[in-house]
């Protein structure tokens, strides 16, 4: 009988950590999912915990990270992702870049196992390249609110690329693109989730400035197999993960109204600080080294994360 394959999952409750133990699960390897609930949710994996394979470890990972047995590879996702939260939780953001990283880098040492690392297109900044491609160095304000989160995410990579070279660690860094689907969290703060809620309860859509920046948006289920393709090849190098179909956010609050069939209307408010005013994957690398291409377009991923909003949503939701 093939060994069964374990992982640990660290921010394995978050919404991208708790869709990744669900596809690793599906994969056959047995699964250590750890997270301190800062922002993930026991109710993303609350399915799960009948699952023999499946094992939930209430622990934050800037401290101390300990699991007997082996580990065949570790994901780091552990952090907040979303604005709101780095912004109300600046030291923890940093703490578990650097200490949380080390702490999980470590593990992966003394188990050795495969590391892979969560970082986000967010290393990029506000970029003077478009789109971004790995070999982009980034335009970032270290000392802006937004520091906390991209400089955390810089150093974990440089901290994980050290691991690699004096450890001669197996690792991974993924670069991650706005992505989005069902089990993000209502009050995200981010444009898909904010809108998906305004829209299905009928209050007024959030527009931050002119709604002329752009993003590009990834639907969870291809990121998931991206990151899987990512973990089992060879490369150690930074890729970037997303969907290069660029949109407006005003474009993206438009296409939510439709698919909601939502009468809500649009209003604008000031821009924050340091906010990206264009955001695009090149994906060139992901396609050659991976063969991998977003496939979900996007009226299906956002009619899937509508229902799954209007399901949490319950009585709060208007008519559609």
């Amino acid at each position: 009988m093939a060994k069964k394959r374990r992982v640990l999952i660290t921010g394995g409750a978050g919404f991208i950590g708790s869709h990744l133990c669900e596809h690793f699960l599906g994969k056959g390897w047995q699964v250590i999912c750890v997270d301190n609930l800062l922002t993930g949710s026991p109710d993303n994996v609350a399915h799960l915990l009948g699952e023999p394979r499946f094992r939930f470890v209430d622990l934050d990972v800037s401290g101390f990270i300990h699991v007997s047995g082996p580990i065949d590879a570790i994901l780091h996702f552990a952090s907040p992702a979303s604005p709101i939260d780095y912004l109300e939780h600046p030291i923890e953001t940093l703490k578990v870049g650097s200490l949380g990283t080390h702490k999980a880098l470590g593990l992966a040492r003394e188990k050795s196992a495969s590391f892979l690392l969560a970082s986000t297109s967010e290393v990029y900044g506000d970029p003077l390249v478009h789109p971004q491609r790995e070999n982009y160095w980034g335009n970032v304000n270290p000392i802006g609110p937004r520091g906390v989160y991209d400089e955390a995410k810089r150093f974990s990579e440089a901290l994980t690329m050290a691991y690699h070279r004096s450890h001669r660690l197996d690792t991974k860094i993924v670069r991650i693109f706005n992505t989005y689907g069902p089990r993000m969290r209502i009050q995200d703060g981010r444009a898909i989730p904010s809108f998906l809620a305004q829209s299905i309860q009928g209050k007024p859509l959030t527009v931050f400035g002119d709604g002329s920046q752009t993003r590009s948006f990834c639907y969870i289920a291809d990121l998931v197999e991206g990151i899987y393709r990512l973990l089992e090849s060879r490369y150690h190098l930074p890729v970037n993960l997303g969907n290069p179909s660029e949109m407006t956010i005003l474009e993206m609050a438009k296409e939510v109204l439709r698919v909601t069939r939502s009468r809500s209307k649009i209003v604008y408010r000031p821009l924050p600080v340091d906010d990206p005013k264009v955001r695009q994957p090149d994906i060139s690398l992901a396609n050659r080294l991976l063969h991998w291409t977003p496939r979900v377009g996007l009226r299906a991923g956002l009619l899937a994360t509508a229902r799954d909003f209007r399901s949490r949503l319950g009585n709060k939701a208007s008519p559609a």
